[in-house]
């Protein structure tokens, strides 16, 4: 089958003819129908992140159909459409059993430590693949699985509670579902940032009060739009210091922020003004659950988490479009979110 490797890292993906994986007596054998490009790949890529072992197919974004099941499978049918939780757990180890499968003591996640989506098939632990509902196109069933689930993540790490206010840092593939996903929450005042017309353009469209970060000081006009008091919950999807900092002084008294972001940098703070005094927190985000992926396709089925908006472009399984969408990424570009279509 034809597989996007990464060969190794600071050098563009390659086409690789592999071998259609095996399937355990636990799993099942998908056959790609989409594969979203997430600006984690891009990091990967660039070697900010570790991947092994390489050679390795990236994609951790997936929705198809199953072509092929385990002898131990028996609640899944050949055919049958299915998105993929993108991490691949034990089901048995204490954070399994505490619903925080993130942190699975053997857990791996698919286009980082094992083959990801990158491909015609990927072979998963049947426990991975959720059932996609038909009036869900594959596509966003794909980004479903990072963007929109690590964002929902996020506002449930957060607490966000009906009739507070979010901003929202970045208005990329998880901005965008954020945005929806804290309508949907109740939120009562949304306010995006970033510094691409297109993308504040598409933050009004979705319900946000759009913050152009090229034009002004973020922080001070968060502040404007909010009376001087600021916001409960600031969501960091961008991965810089930079914005880290911002998401932290827009908080209002007891407000939380929620860093999402990939960067390797420090962060610096103020922990008595920014911190102590307000009794503001800091809030980690790691991945997402497989408990709330059928949510989020709840909300996709009744409309309201609209993702065809969502989805820039679709592009064929060829290494030439994945690396130009992985270059457009790593420099913040216009897109929202890319799938391949094999």
């Amino acid at each position: 089958m034809k597989a996007i490797q990464l060969i190794e890292p600071g050098f563009p993906l390659e086409l690789r003819d592999v071998p259609i994986p095996q399937v355990g007596p636990a799993d099942v054998l998908v056959r790609v129908k989409a594969a979203g490009i997430c600006h984690s790949d891009a990091h990967y890529r660039a070697g900010r992140s570790r991947v092994h072992p390489l050679p390795l197919t990236l994609g951790h974004e997936v929705a198809g159909v199953i072509e092929q099941l385990g002898v131990q499978v028996l609640d899944l049918a050949k055919g049958e459409r299915v998105c993929i939780h993108y991490m691949a757990t034990c089901g048995r180890c204490r954070y399994c059993v505490q619903g925080s499968d993130q942190f699975c003591a053997s857990g791996v996640m698919i286009g980082k430590f094992r083959d990801g989506g990158y491909a015609e098939f990927i072979v998963i632990p049947a426990r991975s693949a959720f059932r996609l509902p038909q009036e869900i196109p594959f596509d966003q069933g794909a980004i479903m699985m990072c963007s929109s689930a690590t964002s929902l993540h996020a506002l449930n790490k957060a607490r966000l509670k009906p009739g507070e206010t979010v901003a929202i840092f970045g208005v990329g593939g998880l901005g965008a579902s954020a945005i929806q996903l804290a309508k949907a929450m109740g939120a009562a005042k949304i306010l995006a940032v970033d510094i691409r017309a297109g993308k504040l353009e598409l933050a009004q469209k979705l319900g946000a009060l759009p913050v152009d970060a090229s034009i002004c000081e973020p922080v001070a006009e968060i502040l404007r739009l909010t009376d001087g008091r600021g916001v409960d919950v600031a969501l960091e999807l961008i991965g810089l210091p930079l914005t880290m900092q911002q998401a932290v002084r827009v908080l209002a008294i007891q407000g939380r922020a929620a860093l999402a972001g990939i960067t390797e940098k420090k962060l610096e703070i103020a922990p008595y003004a920014e911190i102590l005094n307000k009794e503001a927190e800091i809030v980690g985000v790691s991945d997402h659950l497989a408990q709330e992926l059928p949510l989020l396709m709840e909300w996709v089925s009744e409309g309201r988490l609209d993702l065809s908006g969502v989805v820039t472009r679709t592009i064929p399984l060829e290494p030439g479009p994945v690396n130009t969408t992985l270059d457009r990424l790593a420099e913040f570009g216009e897109d929202v979110r890319v799938v391949i279509a094999p």
